[in-house]
């Protein structure tokens, strides 16, 4: 067994989880809020760099507690500055994909929700390997702590947060849904939620649940495809969750939360980038209060798609816009530093690093 690996992670705890542990300890809410500041204000690694504790809570957390931080095994760095990407270990040996895009002003994170990914999506190297296992709460938190840490060194500031790395955050959906509470807590790192996308493959009685939940997060969802029988060959779940249920319960999340989503479009070239598939799209989501977001693909290794070409791309958001739709190009980052989700672990995996 591994020490420490069934005490307590601090950052896998609410504030009010934490109020409740300590007071069951006979500590009042003062000393919850101490131990929160130096979570995620200090952002200590250790119980003994809390010495503003009390000797008697410090050797309780200390024998019953630890603080999950995650040991950076690789980096690397996009040769334009615009991307770095972390290789992370978890206490157990396996490893995560956290990823940080810089833009003037502000910096994003990419996190990661599991280790692997059930859901299977050809074209991903994390749908690639397959399941390992659901991230912790306090799992998810530390990649934004870590990643943090690094942009203080630099003088910049995290300002968006994306649940997009490896795993499907609502096939993980508690621990997913309880980081983000601790990230967004306005007495911690304080997080705006609007400042949080969730990206789905679209299970639709998880979306359902995020709408009667009411966190104010962005929902983006996962198309590439607007038939049953081209989005299956591309995301195999969709046999289990087609077209009609995904889109129900999407149209139950705007009803509800009065929000737009987005989706999210891989274009593959001459796969899912025709004239016709467009058309699909634009009746498939026309009466939506939606936004496209068309990304053309990150090649991986096993995967023989290339992305769609620019005239490609240009005629089918011409398309979108004929049904109201509108869309964005993202544009793509880190492809030398291999930032789709998956990519980096499976290299280290192949002894490339």
């Amino acid at each position: 067994m591994i020490k420490g690996i069934h005490s307590t992670d601090l950052l896998s705890l609410r504030y009010d989880d934490l109020a409740a542990l300590l007071d069951d300890w006979g500590h009042g809410e003062y000393h919850a809020g101490l131990v929160w500041r130096y979570l995620y204000e200090d952002r200590v690694s250790t119980v003994e760099d809390m010495p503003g504790l009390r000797p008697d809570l410090r050797s309780r957390l200390t024998a019953n507690t630890r603080i999950g931080t995650l040991a950076e095994r690789l980096s690397v760095h996009s040769q334009d500055g615009s991307t770095d990407k972390y290789l992370l270990a978890l206490q157990n040996g396996q490893t995560i994909e956290t990823v940080l895009m810089h833009y003037p002003g502000r910096a994003t994170a990419c996190v990661s929700t599991q280790v692997g990914c059930a859901m299977g999506c050809v074209f991903c190297a994390t749908g690639q390997m397959g399941f390992v296992q659901h991230l912790t709460a306090g799992e998810i938190v530390a990649q934004v702590l870590h990643v943090i840490d690094d942009l203080e060194q630099k003088n910049e500031q995290l300002r968006n947060l994306v649940l997009m790395g490896m795993g499907e955050p609502l096939h993980n959906y508690d621990a997913t849904m309880t980081a983000v509470d601790i990230l967004t807590d306005d007495r911690g790192l304080a997080i705006g939620p609007r400042y949080i996308t969730l990206s789905t493959v679209g299970i639709p009685h998880a979306i359902r649940r995020l709408a009667d939940e009411g966190r104010s997060i962005n929902l983006a969802v996962s198309l590439h495809a607007a038939t049953d029988s081209e989005r299956s060959a591309i995301v195999p779940v969709n046999k289990r969750w087609p077209l009609s249920q995904l889109l129900d319960a999407c149209r139950y999340y705007i009803q509800k939360r009065g929000r737009r989503i987005f989706f999210e479009f891989a274009l593959i070239s001459g796969k899912n980038d025709s004239e016709a598939q467009a058309h699909a799209v634009g009746q498939l989501l026309g009466d939506l209060q939606a936004h496209l977001n068309l990304i053309p693909l990150n090649p991986t290794n096993g995967y023989d798609g290339q992305p769609s070409d620019e005239e490609a791309i240009h005629r089918f958001q011409l398309i979108l816009a004929e049904y109201g739709l509108p869309s964005t190009v993202r544009q793509r980052r880190g492809i030398d530093v291999d930032a789709g989700c998956g990519q980096l672990q499976t290299r280290a995996i192949a002894g490339l690093d």
